[in-house]
């Protein structure tokens, strides 16, 4: 399949490196534009560029898509999209270029967790388990039908910085499972229960206010905080 991949930070660029070492045949990569780094302010390219730029594959650079956007992605004839922390909900225009769609990687169990910071939320609010979810993108916010789902414990210790990799890790080994089933055109993915979707709590982004410690709640709350 001619693969579109679209995503940002280093858990998306492990991703993708792994992808190209399978043989998956990866004509483009979209990322976000470069970002200062460093007290110097410094542009530096996202980890993902890095990985396409030393494969030679060609590279999108856009913070939102436009029509510009959607139709240089269209010039390379992706007959499949994957998404991993690109950082951009899209739109039905995009969601219709590649001839299979688009699938994401989300580093949660969904319904559980949808939004930016699933990894996070789930040590936060104390969860045994967590996982990933490999789902066809829609319009909403991680609201499209499910392909796969692979569970894992949230060990006592674990930190945020603990629990990506792992994540990272078991989401490459469900896409191993499931490319091949796309490709063959028998991948058949099933909605996420509405309800759900409507009442359980999103995984918002995290602000510095987000770290104060409040030295009222109990420990493990505060241990929480602190892994999360």
């Amino acid at each position: 399949m001619r693969i579109i991949f679209a995503g940002t930070p280093l858990n998306a660029a492990t991703t993708l490196e792994a992808l190209l070492k399978s043989g998956q045949n990866v004509v483009a990569v979209l990322t976000r534009e470069d970002a200062p780094v460093g007290r110097k302010r410094v542009l530096t390219p996202s980890p993902v560029a890095l990985i396409a730029e030393s494969a030679s594959i060609p590279l999108i650079k856009a913070n939102k898509i436009t029509p510009e956007v959607n139709q240089r992605i269209a010039e390379y004839q992706p007959e499949l999209g994957i998404a991993v922390a690109y950082g951009v909900i899209f739109k039905s225009e995009t969601l219709q270029v590649p001839s299979s769609g688009w699938i994401n990687l989300h580093y949660s169990l969904l319904p559980a967790w949808r939004g930016a910071a699933p990894v996070q939320h789930s040590i936060l609010s104390g969860n045994p388990e967590t996982g990933v979810t490999i789902f066809a993108l829609d319009e909403g916010m991680d609201t499209g039908p499910i392909h796969l789902q692979i569970p894992t414990v949230i060990e006592p210790g674990d930190s945020t910085a603990d629990l990506l990799p792992r994540l990272t890790e078991l989401g490459i080994t469900g896409l191993a499972e499931l490319l091949p089933r796309i490709a063959a055109e028998l991948a058949a993915p099933v909605a996420q229960d509405p309800e759900l979707l409507a009442t359980l709590p999103t995984a918002d982004k995290l602000s510095r206010e987000d770290a104060r410690i409040d030295w009222q709640r109990n420990a493990v709350e505060i241990q929480n905080q602190v892994r999360g």
